[in-house]
């Protein structure tokens, strides 16, 4: 088991590539460098070996599945996860290994925006972008961590043994976000500067298709993570619609005797059912979810003990 793993996913990035491995060969000198390339039809191999990084590969285009396969492969006391488009400082890491070494973070947040993010950043529906999505993960979820979609962490071995993973794209940070503040992890943030990419090297990322994904995914996550209130607001909206669809007729049968809108009755009478049904399956889920949250616990001790065990035998 390594002790510090850097973990770099890269898709074309050979105008950067060779920077970062050697900033963190300097800033960690007893770190193991891993570059997985996903399909880069570029120098990035060659250039990321040049550099001393151990080079592997992810088949299946998309961050996602690259973090998910890094995750799967790589045993490590301690992970540093950055991109390979020299945005991130290497400076900044060993105060992100030493809170998960010493005060037992489970997961180290580098934090654009607090620092320079919105005026190095030249792309403005990024920096709306970001802005939306932490609003929305403090509103729906109540967590603390202040760059939602920032590309460098750092991790607990228990942290990336207990990730399931199933974002295939950007939206991984996001998972890997509500996945923490779900399941009580202990987060730290770090005030890192930012820097935008420099110039000929190109961002992946698609505002408006990638944007729309992230938001899908916040949108998934709530649902799995609080799903009696996911369901209780869409059983309330329904609940109101029927009120206000029976209530005309409520009134004209008082004061003539008669129904003379029976579709309206009949549909405010299925809204009603539907309202009913969703609170039910709501507050199923919900105990559904308590008995999984019990489950992780156990994983979480089991991947201590496995870990206290690895250092045992090193």
């Amino acid at each position: 088991m390594d002790d510090i793993a850097v973990l770099i996913p890269c898709y074309n990035e050979d105008k950067t590539i060779e920077k970062v491995v050697s900033d963190f060969k300097r800033v960690l000198p007893d770190a193991i460098i891993y570059v997985y390339d996903n399909n880069s039809t570029d120098d990035t191999e060659k250039l990321a070996k040049k550099a001393g990084a151990v080079v592997r590969h992810e088949y299946q285009q998309g961050k996602g599945n690259v973090v998910r396969r890094m995750f799967q492969e790589i045993d490590a006391h301690c992970y540093i996860l950055v991109d390979g488009d020299d945005t991130y400082p290497a400076e900044s890491a060993a105060k992100m290994v030493k809170l998960v070494q010493e005060h037992n973070a489970d997961m180290v947040v580098g934090d654009r925006l607090s620092s320079t993010y919105f005026e190095e950043n030249k792309r403005p529906f990024h920096n709306i972008g970001n802005r939306l999505v932490r609003g929305m993960v403090s509103k729906l979820f109540h967590g603390s961590i202040r760059d939602i979609m920032t590309g460098y962490r750092a991790f607990s071995y228990r942290f990336v043994k207990t990730f399931p993973i199933l974002s295939c794209r950007f939206e991984i940070e996001t998972e890997m976000s509500i996945h923490a503040i779900d399941k009580r992890m202990q987060v730290e943030n770090v005030i890192i500067p930012y820097r935008d990419r420099p110039e000929g090297s190109v961002s992946k990322l698609n505002t408006f298709l990638d944007g729309w994904s992230v938001i899908k995914t916040l949108i998934r996550l709530f649902r799995i993570y609080n799903p009696f209130a996911f369901f209780g607001i869409i059983s309330i909206m329904l609940f109101l619609i029927s009120i206000v669809m029976f209530v005309p007729v409520l009134i004209t049968y008082i004061e003539t005797g008669l129904v003379p809108r029976y579709p309206t009755l009949i549909v405010s009478g299925f809204l009603s059912v539907a309202a009913i049904q969703l609170a039910g399956i709501g507050i199923s889920l919900q105990n559904m979810l308590h008995k999984n949250r019990q489950d992780f616990e156990l994983e979480l001790y089991h991947a201590e003990i496995q870990e206290r065990t690895e250092k045992d035998c090193k």
